[in-house]
């Protein structure tokens, strides 16, 4: 029994924050230790195999406190403004890493990282959340109009997102390739890539608007909302969300610092390419809370939320932490960052956006739908691997 129910005051809203820490990462805890340790092998000068895999587990627990953080951030600040919160702080781990790896110089890995986002949410998220939603059911239901508004949004942000690329191919250019770090374009491609981040960002303002506002009943129905108790047990009061985001922000940027001056080295040392271990590797790491979250509540029958967060994650990536990388590039490392993908990005990003828009457009999914997506994803990644 709890303290409010036996009489006592009520301390969940003044929670401390190393207490809502502890809550927050829930099974990713048994990772908090790859923090210090991060930090402790970079003192010492560590192969780089080893401090850019433990560097990159510590990531897991600090993008669960910041998921956590957030959301209670924008639960007390309501629809408008915390929809707005989300999107500042939801891929808050993804924009980190990219920064750092702006500031190297390392453009290529940037853009691999962010098109791994998207793939991972797409396949490897969604496949796993109705894979194992629909172990013992038969099919399991969700809203196929919201959905069908979510891929539209992720479907034409794919089409604004992969145009700079054409563009080179018309002009009779060469794309990126898959081992380069940073590939010299002209200013008619920067300029291109800076338009298409803009009409993104208003896209996905207005957007906010449509799903926030005008049509909130659309994408927040009241049977899918926790209800007042489960809201008022365990929340935290505004000034912890506060503090544990900014501490969680500060730790992983040490983090991906870490992780970021590693990568090349450790590409080098276990055979793998960058291109490889930000595709695939990265992507996981920085989506590893949404992940687990999305699949428990698939398991849990909760299909329509376990869709939102695959299919809204990717769409944030793509309308959001994409431009904001873009333009901050104008002023973070040695040049300007056109978002011109290479082949193999080009064609991942359109099978994938493609495929999960279609097996999510009949508004229901089986078990065997999410081991398609699965194999979608592992055709990919060995792709990747052998490229």
């Amino acid at each position: 029994m709890s303290a409010t129910a036996a009489g006592g005051p009520s301390t969940s809203s003044g929670r401390r924050p190393t207490r809502a820490v502890v809550d927050a990462v829930g099974w990713s805890s048994v990772l908090l230790p790859a923090i210090p340790l991060a930090v402790l092998l970079d003192v010492l000068g560590a192969g780089p195999a080893l401090l850019f895999f433990v560097a990159a587990a510590g990531v897991v627990p600090t993008a669960a406190v910041i998921g956590r953080a957030t959301e209670e951030l924008a639960d007390r600040a309501g629809p408008g403004i915390g929809g707005l919160i989300n999107v500042t702080f939801g891929n808050a781990p993804e924009i980190i890493i990219s920064l750092f790896a702006l500031n190297s110089g390392l453009q290529e890995v940037v853009k691999a990282s962010l098109i791994g986002s998207i793939l991972s949410n797409v396949l490897l998220v969604l496949g796993s959340a109705m894979l194992v939603g629909g172990l013992g059911r038969e099919r399991q239901r969700f809203d196929r109009t919201a959905t069908s508004a979510q891929s539209l949004m992720l479907l034409l942000a794919v089409a604004a997102l992969v145009m700079p690329a054409i563009f080179e191919l018309v002009r009779g250019a060469h794309l990126p390739g898959v081992h380069a770090e940073r590939v010299h374009l002209d200013a008619s491609v920067q300029h291109l890539s800076v338009a298409v981040a803009l009409v993104l960002m208003v896209t996905y303002g207005l957007g906010l608007v449509f799903s926030l506002k005008t049509h909130r009943d659309l994408f927040n129905p009241p049977a899918a909302g926790a209800t007042d108790d489960e809201d008022d047990d365990g929340s935290w009061s505004v000034r912890t969300a506060v503090l544990v985001l900014a501490g969680a922000g500060l730790t992983v940027a040490g983090l991906s610092e870490i992780l970021v001056s590693s990568i090349s080295d450790a590409a080098k040392s276990i055979g793998l390419s960058e291109f490889f271990i930000a595709m695939i590797v990265v992507a996981i790491v920085g989506n590893a809370a949404e992940h687990w979250v999305a699949v428990t509540v698939a398991r849990k029958g909760k299909m329509d939320l376990a869709v939102g967060i695959a299919i809204g994650s990717s769409t944030q990536i793509a309308l959001f932490a994409v431009p904001v990388v873009v333009l901050a590039s104008f002023v973070i490392g040695p040049a300007p960052m056109p978002f011109v993908l290479n082949g193999f990005e080009l064609g991942a990003t359109a099978i994938a956006v493609l495929v999960a828009a279609h097996v999510t457009a009949n508004g229901e999914s089986t078990w065997f739908e999410g081991v398609q997506l699965l194999a979608v994803y592992v055709v990919l990644a060995l792709t990747f691997g052998f490229a």
